[in-house]
């Protein structure tokens, strides 16, 4: 058997620098094929990979598929269990779930489960299957059960509402800002998730017949409470859009930003076409990123597009930042040219006579003999202490639930601020779910859309139990 993976087309380095167009190009049919033949077709009762996937797809059977030559068969099987494989094919930390329990990975690389994912979704998607897929699945539920209001359009609520309303709900999902899309609007870099893909994922909800409406803040122009009097259930996948602040001298100098200000001023706001676009953002010669996260790895590749050169400052090695970071999205910031410091924790900002930061000291960190909780090793300050010059920081070391919600009485939230469930995702009051980051804290794409997946089977069985059809 081939032990090596086939390699998908990626755009040159030199082509990256100052463009937002998708990195990873993907597959062509013939590698697809070739790629999918290294699969050894576990049965599914036993499929490691199927089993560590949260939406729990059927790996073998759809790639048996490829293998054929059968791409719509092998499209209607992704589509049993994830209604978003374009989205997910391509953010997916796929080595932390189907690919890092691949059989296939103990002789040799691991199936590259994702990218045949993203192939079968996006032939799908270019092909008017998907559309025709879900309308068969949506018409199978003839009449309506009843009616759910979905709080948040990022991966949770999107997949909410898309299970629910091939379950035969009427779905109105409510959406803050004027974009929907949540964190895979505001979050993700173009180079990673292609606008033009997120707006047909959404539109594809949409044409189900789900309804969004944008601009509305629950919590704010909308009571939870109010929206509870209107529907038979609430689904809340609100996900985690506060950003952990440093609480350290000089933090609010100017050209100081959070991550998700960052980000969201350039992936939403398109600030990187300003004039063109309303949105400014000022990014100077130097940019820290402080924080070693995906989240920060987004940050340095946006801030090297926009001319800035990026430098990723670590409080630990690079070896434990990739036990919780993408390690393809680490690779592809090196080889554009992000630079790295590691063991460095920063202490207080430094300004200059206009308010604007000039440089970040950092004390000077060393590992223990001890792990910690996540497998990390502990780390304890020197003493030494470090300057490092800076025009413009973003810090990124974490994003925490928004506590809008917790004005409103008769919710139980955990001491983190994330939203408490019971096993049935169900929160302290009757008939309101709740899933994805809101209840994780910061998570992943998939573990989100999976979460949402299951509200919508739970949410279906505590409606019918109302209404006393089950």
């Amino acid at each position: 058997m081939v032990k090596k993976r086939f390699t998908p087309k990626v755009l040159p380095v030199s082509e990256r620098l100052r463009s937002f167009g998708e990195v990873v190009l993907g597959y062509d049919y013939e590698t697809s094929v070739r790629e999918a033949s290294r699969c050894l077709r576990c049965p599914l009762w036993f499929a490691p990979c199927s089993k560590a996937c949260p939406l729990r797809v059927k790996v073998p059977a759809f790639l048996e598929y490829i293998v054929k030559g059968d791409l719509e068969a092998a499209a209607r099987k992704v589509y049993e269990d994830n209604l978003f494989p374009s989205i997910t094919g391509r953010v997916c930390p796929q080595e932390w779930f189907c690919e890092g329990n691949c059989v296939v990975s103990k002789i040799g690389e691991s199936v590259s489960v994702g990218l045949l994912e993203r192939y079968v979704g996006d032939y799908a998607r270019e092909n008017g299957l998907d559309e025709k897929i879900l309308a068969e699945m949506v018409s199978k539920n003839s009449g309506v059960k009843g009616r759910v209001a979905v709080v948040g359009s990022g991966p949770a609520g999107l997949s909410a509402a898309g299970w629910l309303r091939l379950r035969g709900y009427e779905v109105v999902v409510y959406e803050a800002l004027h974009r929907p899309g949540g964190v895979l609007a505001y979050g993700i870099p173009e180079f990673r998730l292609p606008r033009s893909v997120l707006d047909h994922e959404i539109k594809k909800v949409e044409n189900l017949g789900v309804e969004i409406r944008l601009n509305h803040v629950v919590g704010k122009t909308v009571l939870l409470s109010e929206l509870l009097s209107e529907y038979d259930a609430v689904f809340i996948g609100s996900g985690a859009g506060t950003p952990k602040l440093l609480n350290i001298p000089g933090v609010d100098l100017n050209n100081i930003y959070t991550a998700n200000e960052f980000l969201t001023r350039v992936n939403l706001m398109r600030a990187h076409l300003f004039p063109e676009w309303d949105t400014p953002i000022s990014v100077g010669k130097t940019t820290l990123i402080i924080g070693g996260g995906n989240t920060a790895m987004d940050a340095a590749r946006v801030a090297l597009r926009l001319g800035s050169k990026p430098v990723v400052v670590y409080r630990r090695d690079r070896e434990d930042m990739l036990k919780t970071t993408r390690r393809d999205e680490v690779l592809h910031a090196e080889e554009e040219g992000v630079e790295f410091k590691y063991y460095l924790q920063p202490i207080e900002f430094l300004g200059d006579e206009n308010g604007f930061v000039k440089a970040v000291r950092f004390e000077v960190m060393e590992p223990l003999n001890e792990l910690d909780e996540r497998g990390k090793k502990k780390i304890v300050g020197t003493g030494r202490y470090v300057e490092i010059p800076a025009d413009t920081v973003v810090i990124a070391i974490g994003l925490e639930p928004n506590r809008l919600l917790m004005e409103e009485s008769g919710l139980r939230f955990n001491e983190d601020g994330t939203i408490a469930v019971d096993d049935h995702l169900m929160m302290s009051l009757p008939g309101v779910f709740a899933g994805g980051d809101a209840i994780r804290g910061e998570s992943t794409v998939v573990e989100a859309m999976a979460d949402g997946k299951r509200a919508a089977e739970e949410i279906d069985l505590y409606v019918r139990r109302k209404k006393g059809l089950a």
